[in-house]
């Protein structure tokens, strides 16, 4: 969906959707909201020939920018990477004159087949998310922009219904903070992830 007058953009990316069950909730949860534009980037670019105008248009026209995506082998899928290469340019996003981003939100929304337990030091993946998420974090801070913790629904493959429920409702009432609220500000060194701060934060709260 398409919207000029939107001010979030999520930046979809699942390469093989049809065997998704979080994610597709997660986007059934969002991809209609008002002032929200959803762009599903396998659906556009399935040969991987990506309109490098067209996005940084669309970077243009919203405040803030969500990458959605399933963590794959401890990153994101090929197509996103791609994407950050070519779109994030030198004197657009950053460096001389690049200051297109300035100010603008960058939040992960990802999805783990492993436990939240797995994610730590002494878990099996050894690292917590926020860790294999620095090189996204490092991009936003030098594009200037407002880098939030990640949003992050762990146990993908056996998380319950209700559970799942849950998550995308409270993704969805993110997605309207951050369209709602231009200054909503999330401090990173007291959350790991942003789901902890929604719970906190009251509906409707400012």
């Amino acid at each position: 969906m398409s919207n000029s007058s939107a001010s979030v953009l999520i930046l979809f990316a699942h390469p093989a959707l049809e065997k998704s069950r979080v994610n597709r909730a997660l986007m059934e949860a969002v991809r209609d909201l008002d002032g929200v534009t959803f762009h599903d980037l396998y659906q556009q670019y399935p040969d991987f020939h990506i309109d490098v105008d067209r996005e940084q248009s669309l970077l243009r026209q919203h405040r803030s920018v969500v990458f959605q995506h399933p963590l794959y082998w401890y990153s994101c899928p090929a197509l996103v990477k791609e994407w950050v290469d070519l779109v994030l340019e030198y004197g657009f996003a950053y460096g001389e004159g690049g200051d297109v981003l300035d100010g603008k939100h960058w939040l992960s929304a990802i999805s783990t087949a492993g436990t939240l337990r797995a994610y730590c030091e002494k878990g099996s993946n050894q690292y917590t998310i926020r860790e294999f998420l620095r090189p996204f974090e490092q991009s936003a801070l030098l594009c200037n922009m407002r880098w939030l913790p990640p949003y992050v629904v762990h146990n993908s493959q056996q998380i319950s219904d209700p559970e799942l429920d849950r998550a995308a409702e409270n993704y969805r009432r993110l997605i309207e903070r951050l369209r709602d609220r231009p200054d909503v500000s999330v401090p990173a060194g007291q959350h790991s992830y942003i789901n902890k701060w929604l719970e906190q934060e009251p509906a409707g709260g400012n």
